[in-house]
């Protein structure tokens, strides 16, 4: 076993790491940035290393340094967490190079799947099913149309290279066709670098459902069950739950047999996760495979009692997988809520700020994980996110009762913004609570200004400067590629909160 992690990320997830370490008796060593110099995650670390300035690309990004903390931290291996460096192949190899463990999938699986239509070849040819859509990359609107004549409108054209909800547009009819080909090549060119995208059929009133798989480095695969994330805002999530009250036993175990068939087509190691859209008919249809692990791990956890991050720990150890599929069973239900600096009244705006008050629910079957503390501040630097609070419950309608009473006991003041009042009312939406919901769910039923309250004008500007800010100092792409548009003049605001969730995955 390790002797050192050191952790390449910062907030809940970092604090999270640590636990795993600390539970495992392994020394856990921190990086931070200036703005993070407060930090919980260096206060809970063994160990803390500064990195550089609050720019990601100067610290949590700059690969050098990163390098050198570990080196001269004696670090045995590095967890990325999720975000960051955790899906950079070119990361993983340099960690490699360097003599450390990756406690993360090989850089060539990593590489596979992040391409998205290279994915959606290899799971063809491995005989999982794929949303029906172009066979390659289309390059111009005649290839569009000609292609959306042939499976019938909508559809939606997405970056091969995109992710997290971004570099994708919905397209109802061929009227908007040639601004819409021209903005997602666009965006797919400024935000990830690579113009190319495909198209694929717009599935009606679809659901986001994803496995959790799990393969450790002697060829053993399992899938640790589904998550439901249809409650997405801009196709990010902010509510999951585990089990699905969509999936049947039946639906249950052909998705687990085909999430281990799509891991083990690409020679998967570590925990990871196949994201599958379900139709109304139950349908369901490769998505795309997260390489690492996920912001929702929790939910898995609390239902089947896996400690995943551990797990992650214990593999890249060389570790086998200490159990069968058949030893694994989900008990109960969990949920979890993303608790956000954001103000759901302007469009889920990031709201950060300086933390005065904070007082977390506790109780039974409550789990929160922080990366905050009073008088801490959420800066404009990163991912706003404040916890990520989960609850258990023998059945749905427990685990709703104790969310609702844990979002009440939930206490946060200061110059922040937050979006508990969002899932207060989520927990008491009669869609949800009967599960009859699709990832349109947001769009249809939260109005919060259809009663008059305008957003506010200044406010908004503000709010939108501070994004701006944000995102320049939060640039998360290889470095080498142009300007991000929205550190160039006239940039668009909503552009830029936009790229921010692709931060959020």
């Amino acid at each position: 076993m390790f002797k050192r992690i050191l952790i390449a990320n910062r907030g809940e997830i970092a604090v999270r790491i640590i636990r795993a370490c600390r539970e495992l008796g392994i020394e856990s060593i921190a990086v931070y940035s200036d703005a993070d110099r407060a930090a919980l995650h260096v206060r809970e670390a063994d160990h803390a290393y500064p990195v550089g300035p609050a720019p990601a690309a100067e610290s949590y990004l700059n690969t050098a340094k990163i390098l050198e903390a570990a080196k001269s931290a004696k670090a045995d291996a590095v967890h990325p967490g999720y975000g960051f460096f955790s899906e950079r192949a070119a990361f993983a190899r340099s960690v490699q190079r360097a003599g450390l463990t990756w406690i993360g999938p090989p850089p060539e699986a990593i590489e596979r799947m992040g391409d998205k239509v290279e994915a959606r070849k290899l799971m063809s040819a491995a005989g999982v099913q794929v949303v029906p859509g172009s066979p390659g990359t289309l390059e111009t609107e005649v290839e569009v149309a000609a292609f959306a004549k042939k499976i019938g409108f909508p559809i939606m054209v997405k970056a091969a290279a995109g992710g997290g909800g971004k570099g994708l547009r919905f397209v109802e009819n061929g009227k908007d066709l040639a601004s819409v080909v021209r903005t997602v090549a666009s965006e797919a060119k400024s935000s990830f670098g690579d113009g190319r995208f495909y198209v694929e059929k717009f599935l009606k009133q679809p659901r986001h459902i994803e496995v959790q798989v799990l393969a450790d480095t002697h060829g053993n695969i399992v899938h640790v069950f589904e998550r439901e994330c249809s409650i997405q805002r801009r196709h990010q999530k902010v509510v999951e739950e585990s089990p699905s009250p969509f999936v049947t036993a039946k639906m249950r175990a052909e998705m687990g047999e085909v999430a281990v068939r799509a891991a083990r087509a690409v020679n998967y190691v570590s925990a990871g996760t196949i994201e599958f859209l379900v139709d109304t008919e139950r349908n369901f249809y490769f998505l795309e495979m997260n390489t690492r692990i996920q912001v929702e791990h929790p939910v898995t956890e609390l239902v089947t009692g896996v400690d995943l991050v551990r797990a992650q720990i214990e593999i890249a150890a060389g570790a086998k997988l200490p159990f069968e599929q058949k030893d694994l069973t989900q008990r109960g239900w969990a949920i979890e809520c993303r608790i956000y600096a954001e103000d759901p009244a302007a469009g889920f705006a990031p709201a950060p700020g300086r933390i005065e008050t904070l007082r977390f629910p506790d109780g039974p079957g409550v789990r929160n994980d922080a990366g905050i503390y009073p008088g801490a501040d959420v800066p404009v630097f990163y991912d706003p996110m404040i916890s990520k609070l989960a609850v258990w419950g023998a059945d749905r309608e427990q685990a709703i009762d104790r969310m609702r009473r844990a979002l009440g006991e939930f206490v946060i003041s200061g110059d922040l913004r937050t979006n508990l009042g969002f899932h207060r009312w989520i927990m008491t939406n009669p869609r949800f609570l009967k599960g009859e919901f699709d990832t349109y769910f947001i769009d249809r039923e939260y109005h919060p200004n259809e009663n008059g309250a305008a957003p506010r004008g200044a406010e908004l500007a503000a709010i939108f400067l501070a994004a701006i800010a944000a995102q320049k100092n939060t640039n998360h792409s290889n470095g080498a590629g142009a300007l991000p548009a929205a550190a160039a003049p006239n940039a668009s605001a909503w552009r830029t909160i936009g790229r921010l969730d692709a931060l959020r995955r």
